[in-house]
């Protein structure tokens, strides 16, 4: 094989996420599960990079927890965070009528009511539960299309896999780089659509400073921003799995403008609420939430005698 080690790497992983797609859904799903679970415990009990940086992210999460405590809810936390990637594998072959049952949403009349006021939706969502099967779950149950963003990945045809499989699911994907998604996110909110966006991670670099749990994180101004723009109702969405097959989620209240400030205070305020509605989701089930990368930023800054 020829090619860079990076380049080598890439195709690695290209050709193992096709694997997954490809024969993970045909298992039968018992043997699936357990399949999920044995790795999730064995990745779990190497104690790799990302165990331990769920781990220092729930420390902040549930800062009275002792090591044990800590060390319990990162190993449910890896079992949610591969039960996510078992369901994302298997999805494209659930039945409608499996996808409608897999769901369960408290006080969606927020959700339904604003998107029949014909004024357009934004549904922020944190690394909660499983936001795939939830999308499906909108497209389906509900039969209302929606647009979203996806990060660029390396190498471009795992990229390309992605976006299949989400509009597979009846999604639209832009990319998240290349500057045009903003506008036709805001033409869709125009029009009356819905637009769905993971929101707890800045991907840009250009995202506010928010608190919280306690210590300051940046997130991205963009469901703010769309909202102001456009006129579009802000709704934040958190997600989490209770020990069955069912997923959970919850519509909160309306993230509304504050009365005054300019564009960019109101999308800062706004940004710091849909934190506040994260993270009361995020603390009633820190198992569920899905952040295996540095978040706040006295993470990110360097540190005495590293590099």
């Amino acid at each position: 094989m020829s090619g860079t080690g990076s380049d080598i790497r890439e195709r690695l992983t290209d050709g193992l996420y096709g694997l997954g797609w490809g024969a993970v859904k045909r298992l039968p799903e018992p043997v699936a599960t357990r399949l999920f679970r044995t790795l999730a415990d064995q990745v779990w009990k190497r104690r790799g990079t990302s165990v331990l940086r769920l781990e220092s992210n729930l420390a902040r999460v549930v800062p009275d927890a002792d090591p044990a405590r800590l060390a319990a809810l990162s190993r449910a936390g890896m079992r949610s965070y591969m039960r996510y990637w078992s369901e994302s594998f298997r999805l494209p072959a659930w039945s409608p009528q499996r996808i409608r049952t897999s769901v369960d949403v408290q006080d969606l009349h927020r959700l339904t009511e604003g998107l029949d006021a014909g004024r357009g939706v934004v549904l922020a969502l944190p690394h909660l539960g499983n936001w795939d099967l939830a999308g499906a779950w909108v497209t389906t149950e509900l039969g209302v299309p929606f647009t979203t963003v996806a990060e660029r990945l390396k190498p471009e045809s795992l990229y390309d896999r992605f976006v299949a499989y989400r509009e597979g699911l009846g999604m639209e994907v832009l990319p998240h780089s290349g500057g045009a998604a903003f506008g036709t996110l805001a033409r869709r909110l125009r029009s009356g659509g819905l637009v769905c966006l993971v929101a707890d991670r800045d991907l840009s670099a250009s995202g506010v400073e928010v608190s919280f749990f306690g210590d300051t994180a940046r997130m991205p101004t963009g469901p703010a921003l769309l909202a102001l723009q456009t006129g579009a109702l802000l709704l934040p969405a958190t997600l989490w799995y209770d020990g069955t097959p069912v997923m959970r989620a919850r519509v909160h209240p309306p993230v509304t403008p504050p009365g005054t400030g300019d564009r960019a205070e109101k999308a800062s305020a706004m940004t710091q609420a849909l934190a506040d509605a994260f993270a009361t989701g995020i603390a009633e089930h820190p198992e569920d939430w899905h952040m295996l990368q540095r978040l706040w930023l006295s993470d990110l800054e360097p540190r005495e005698g590293t590099p």
